[in-house]
């Protein structure tokens, strides 16, 4: 069942068009393998979600990463025949959980300081200014958002 947007100004068209375009551009860089880096971009993406240091199981993976099961399952085996990830048996657990091997953290790492390089390139091409100004705005956007989606959740 989909529910008709609320009633208010006229959507415009041009703006959304135009930031949608943006956000694509935007998510691309999450997916771009750059030059120098070592892993590909799903096991960048999987060990991203891993760096906070909380192991998972597939099924939580594949949630934190907004993916099928099979998918995410494929990208963990071919992420731990690199060497990327190990799994692990929890005693009383019905599923074994995922981690970062050390060769995993290393290569984490690695790229993170490459990707961080070229945030901080563009920021700095930018101006501190407008940085903060971005940080911010994409900040409030977000919030903004979220408020949205709820508040179309509740109805």
């Amino acid at each position: 069942m989909t529910t008709e947007p609320a009633a208010g100004p006229p959507l415009r068209t041009d703006d959304l068009a135009a930031l949608g375009d943006e956000l694509v551009r935007l998510q691309h860089r999450r997916t771009t393998v750059y030059e120098g880096t070592v892993l590909e971009a799903s096991a960048w993406r999987i060990l991203r979600v891993l760096a906070d240091g909380e192991p998972r199981s597939l099924r939580m993976l594949a949630g934190d990463l907004d993916l099928e099961q099979s998918t995410v399952n494929r990208q963990v085996n071919a992420a731990i025949t690199a060497g990327y990830l190990e799994r692990f048996e929890v005693p009383g657990a019905a599923s074994r959980l995922v981690r970062p091997s050390a060769r995993g953290r290393e290569a984490y790492e690695h790229d993170g300081r490459i990707r961080a390089s070229l945030i901080q390139t563009a920021l700095d091409e930018i101006g501190p200014e407008r940085s903060a100004g971005l940080i911010a705005d994409l900040r409030a956007f977000n919030d903004a958002w979220d408020r949205a989606i709820a508040a179309r959740a509740e109805g």
